[in-house]
Order: structure tokens, then C-alpha cells, then sequence
């Protein structure tokens, strides 16, 4: 999920209790206050709950920075989760994001034509509950992460004269702009934003949010409805191996490690728009609703061991094996995805019904997932008078590798004992955003996720299933400027 459609938040903001508390009271003095002045004289200009940020004009200073090109940004994001089955622990999780953005236009800034500075800086708290509570290969939220002040972007993007292409460079968060579907946005597991397989597969979960790398990307216009783009960047974001925690690595914490010693991960994408104009008369589906596709390559250039086979030819699980896994040269992964309105309100444009669908796949022998489908319905206003809310379901489906479930198999085989084969994992979402006002999102979500893990075996657990987990959250969005 795309941090433009859906902005984050977290602990340098208010603390929770505060926050509440000053709510409270703020909702107490509206009310005081519009029971006690008339309506003609109530002013036309926005108040405190109308203004389209919490802290407002600030005085007038924040559309002066503006008209000079000087755009700032503060976000909070709180979530209160609740794993009520399966699972390996029970019980409420509380994690926080915040967000502090600067962006620079510089032809308002000091006259440089086509050019966008942008900066931003973002920090976590609480705990996470897929690693803490789940183990499961889809992640919760975007929200959750080793507690942390870091860098999160640090880019320019020049428009190169008498072309159509504009080039970025610098620390990037490759979702922001690559195999993100339309539609997305609004889910909050962060597999149906960035999906399930690089994740997984990737050292570190590859450079998307919260993680971003050093990289190049340019963007070509082709036409009207044809956009292309290509990019090159940092594998792995906070640098060690493979199989490094990125929870345990410090210089991750502050997102300045820039490593460039493991790999590139070089990434294409064809998009494709369709039917953007309103059409009265015509025939052909889906005509004047508005869609797109996208035809992509992730390419990553590292190094990846074996799921399965140890550099001797051995199993993994074989006691005979040095158990040093036997490394593969490259990871590739083509995806493709389709987006598309289905249906629109005659009289009110505003009330829509979109979908997408992403299919993703890479080769078994070095991939934990390597296959994955995706796919979401989103309508926008859902009930009357609630233009700005949107309610949403999605289903998440992640492939185990073959080699990965014949170490299984190895495992019980030379171990002697009952050892269950991971297969897959399957995810459903239904999640219903509320624009309380236009700086204030509420959005309760409900997340079932089949066979943790893919089916992992869990010490402790042993052949024993861990149960399908029913996970509950709310998800709270402030807006501050």
C-alpha cells in the first residue's frame, strides 16, 4: 500500500492516552459550541473539525511555504490488533508509524525547472504482531517494525528537457511507484501492497515500505496511456546475509547503512491505461470505466541459497550434509497485473465498485513462495452521504516452492519422526475505511489467514496444526499536516 493513498503515523506524534484525552475535549468544546452560536453566524471558512489538516494554515505560514514550493508533512498512525485464534500467542498488539515529509518543488522553490526534492523520515513503535504472534508469511501491516527513527526516502526526480522521461535518484521505496495495483490502497495487510513473494524471498523483504535503497529509477511517457519504467537499486537494505533478521541489524535502525555489497535488483514495468474518459455511446466492456494494466520483471542479481540441496548435493536435512546450502546466481520474478472499474453511479461519480487482480511467480529451488495471486473488490462510497469511506475485500494466496516442501519431507524422513509439508498460505481481508473528517481515518479490519506459514512446524507444536488465525484490528490515521 502506497504511503500517497494511505498516510502513516506514530510515536513522536501524541502519546495514545494524551491524544485521546485531548480529543475528548475537543469534541466536548464543538458541541458546547455549536449549540451555543447561530447558525447564520457560523463562519464559512474551515474550523478546527472542517480544515483539511489538524494543525490547519498554521497561522498562514504553511500556504506561504507552499507558493514558494516548500511542502511539509506530518502523519500518526495508530493500530490495535487482536489475534482471537491459531496462532502461537493470543491476545491485543499495539503498534504506531509516524511520518515526517518535506518536498521541494524547485521551479517555486529557486526557479530549476522540473525538479522535485523530496525527504522523509519515519518512526515505529510498539510490537509486530506477525512476527510476535502470527508467523505467518503475509504481514499484517505496514505499521509494525523494530521500534526506530530512520530515513526512510531521500530522492530528486528531474523531468529531462524536450523529452518525456524524468529520472530519480537516491534512497527510494520501490512500492511507492512499482507493481502496486489499483484499488490496493485501502487494505491494510502489506502483502496487498507489496506482495507475498519478494517479501519472503528477497534479502530483508527487498526495499519496500518501511525499508528503501540507493537507486536509479527513470520514467518514460510513450503516449497518452503508455507509461514505462525501469530502475535499478540496492538489494538488500540493511546490509548481512541472507537469512539476517533485519530486526537485530543496528544500522538499519536509522535507514542510513546504504549497503551496495550484495546485489542489484533491477525492476521494469510496462503500464498500460484504458478507457480514461467518460464514454456515453459504445460497446465495448468496461467502456468509459476507467482501467490499467501492468507488465512487470523483478530482477535481483544476488546470491540465494537452495530451499532444499546443500553445496555437497545432499539434503539439508540429510546428517551427512555440511549443511552449507548450495547458492543460486540471480532470482527472477515477472508479475503481471490488471486493475479496473466495474461499475459507476450514473448520478453521483463519486460511488464506484473497482477490482484488480496480480499474479506473481519465480523458481522453486530458491524461493520459500513462488507463486502468488492476489485480488480485491473496492467500492467507494458504500453507504449514502459517505462519499470519502470505502469498504473492500481481498484474498492473498502464497505458494510453497518445491524444495522447500521436500526439505520438509527429508526432515520427517531422517528425523524419524511426524513432520507436516508446508504447501501454502491463503489470506482474506474485509476492511471498511471511515473519513471521519477530511484529517481523521478510522478503519476497522477483520484478517483470516489458512495455514500460517504455509503450515510451518512450530517447536513446541511439533505435527500438531497451528491453527488458522482471526485477527481483528483498527486502524487510526491523523492527519496533522
Amino acid at each position: 500500500m502506497g504511503r500517497a493513498d494511505r498516510a502513516r503515523g506514530g510515536r513522536y506524534a501524541l502519546p495514545g492516552r494524551l491524544l485521546a484525552a485531548l480529543l475528548v475535549a475537543f469534541f466536548l468544546q464543538k458541541a458546547a459550541a455549536q449549540s451555543a452560536t447561530p447558525v447564520a453566524s457560523i463562519p464559512a471558512t474551515p474550523d478546527l473539525w472542517t480544515q483539511s489538516t489538524l494543525l490547519g494554515s498554521l497561522g498562514g505560514l504553511r500556504p506561504w511555504l507552499k507558493s514558494h514550493g516548500v511542502t511539509f508533512g506530518l502523519t500518526e498512525t495508530d493500530e490495535l490488533w487482536d489475534n482471537t485464534t491459531g496462532g502461537i500467542r493470543r491476545g491485543p498488539v499495539y503498534d504506531g508509524l509516524a511520518e515526517a515529509s518535506l518536498m521541494v518543488d524547485t521551479a517555486k522553490a529557486f526557479g530549476w525547472q522540473g525538479g522535485t526534492f523530496n525527504a522523509s523520515v519515519l518512526q515505529l513503535h510498539g510490537h509486530s504482531i506477525t512476527n510476535d504472534h502470527l508467523l505467518a508469511l503475509h504481514t499484517a501491516t505496514n505499521s509494525e517494525g523494530m521500534p526506530a527513527t530512520r530515513l526512510w526516502e531521500l530522492w530528486y526526480d528531474q523531468d529531462l528537457p524536450g523529452t518525456n522521461l524524468d529520472i530519480k535518484i537516491g534512497q527510494q521505496s520501490v512500492d511507492q511507484e512499482f507493481i502496486a495495483p489499483d484499488y490496493s490502497a485501502v487494505f491494510v495487510n502489506a502483502s496487498l501492497g507489496w506482495p507475498v513473494m519478494p517479501t519472503n524471498d528477497l534479502y530483508a523483504g527487498g526495499p519496500a515500505d518501511p525499508l528503501s535503497s540507493l537507486g536509479v529509477r527513470l520514467r518514460a511517457k510513450l503516449g497518452a496511456n503508455l507509461t514505462a519504467l525501469v530502475g535499478v537499486f540496492d538489494d538488500n537494505p540493511p546490509g548481512g546475509p541472507f537469512n539476517a533478521d533485519p530486526e537485530v541489524l543496528g544500522a538499519e535502525a536509522t535507514g542510513t547503512r546504504f549497503n551496495l555489497g550484495t546485489g542489484a535488483l533491477w525492476m521494469a514495468e510496462l503500464q498500460v491505461q484504458t478507457h480514461q474518459k467518460p464514454a456515453k455511446d459504445c460497446s465495448s466492456l468496461f467502456c468509459g470505466l476507467p482501467g490499467a494494466l501492468k507488465l512487470g520483471l523483478m530482477y535481483d542479481s544476488g546470491s540465494f541459497p537452495d530451499r532444499r540441496l546443500g553445496a555437497d548435493g545432499l539434503s539439508l536435512a540429510n546428517p551427512a550434509s555440511s549443511g552449507v546450502a548450495l547458492k543460486h546466481r540471480g532470482n527472477m520474478m515477472p508479475y503481471a497485473i490488471a486493475s479496473q472499474m466495474l461499475w459507476r453511479d450514473a448520478t453521483d461519480d463519486q460511488r464506484n465498485l473497482g477490482a484488480f487482480v496480480r499474479v506473481m511467480a519465480g523458481p522453486s529451488d530458491r524461493n520459500l513462495v513462488d507463486f502468488s495471486v492476489d485480488a480485491g473488490l473496492n467500492l467507494q462510497s458504500p453507504l449514502p452521504g459517505r462519499d470519502h469511506d470505502r469498504l473492500a475485500f481481498a484474498f492473498s494466496y502464497a505458494h510453497i516452492g518445491a524444495h522447500a516442501t521436500q526439505l520438509d519431507a527429508d526432515t520427517a524422513l531422517f528425523g524419524g519422526r511426524p513432520y507436516r509439508l508446508r504447501s501454502s498460505e491463503t489470506l482474506f481481508e474485509a476492511t471498511y475505511e471511515a473519513q471521519i473528517n477530511p484529517w481523521w481515518v478510522m478503519q476497522p479490519d477483520f484478517q483470516y489467514i489458512v495455514r500460517p506459514g504455509g503450515g510451518i512446524n512450530v517447536a513446541g507444536i511439533g505435527s500438531a496444526n497451528l491453527a488458522d488465525e482471526a485477527i481483528f484490528g483498527l486502524h487510526s490515521v491523523i492527519t496533522f499536516q
